[in-house]
């Protein structure tokens, strides 16, 4: 991966991080004896909108980000705060929209040891992706940006 000088300097992409501790925690699975215990369709009525309302909250803040003309990588250089649309409810609306993938995905499979590991992926995606954003707008966008962090919340 080639990290431009002028970014926030993220070196590993954040959906690989959701989808390495997914597999993780359908590997916990596989050696714990422990599981959801609710029915197959249980676990799809209450994953289908999981998922879904993930990919769609995914898919609309990437096409603000694209007709803006600005980098969706965080490790290649801004040019602009996306704050419309789903960028004027939240700060991150594409990591909301992954961890509801996330958990959609935890639940059709029933897996504990993913919903559980859940909360340090929200942790890390918070301390190694999201402050390194924010501290590279910060400097890199000044009063704009810090405007729009006092406009919108950082989640929801």
């Amino acid at each position: 991966m080639d990290v431009d000088a002028d970014s926030a300097k993220v070196t590993f992409p954040p959906p690989f991080i959701f989808l390495g501790f997914l597999l993780i925690g359908l590997a916990v699975d596989y050696v714990l004896p422990w599981t959801l215990g609710l029915s197959v369709m249980t676990r799809a009525a209450l994953a289908v909108p999981l998922f879904a309302g993930g990919a769609m909250l995914v898919l609309a803040a990437h096409g603000l980000f694209v007709r803006a003309g600005t980098e969706v990588k965080p490790w290649k250089t801004a040019s602009a705060i996306v704050d419309t649309g789903v960028y004027a409810y939240s700060r991150n609306p594409m990591y909301i929209g992954m961890s509801l993938i996330y958990a959609g995905l935890a639940v059709v499979f029933a897996s504990v040891g993913a919903l559980l590991l859940l909360a340090i992926v929200i942790g890390i995606i918070r301390t190694q992706v999201i402050a390194r954003e924010e501290a590279y707008l910060e400097g890199k966008l000044g009063d704009a940006y810090l405007a729009y962090k006092a406009r919108v919340r950082r989640w929801l």
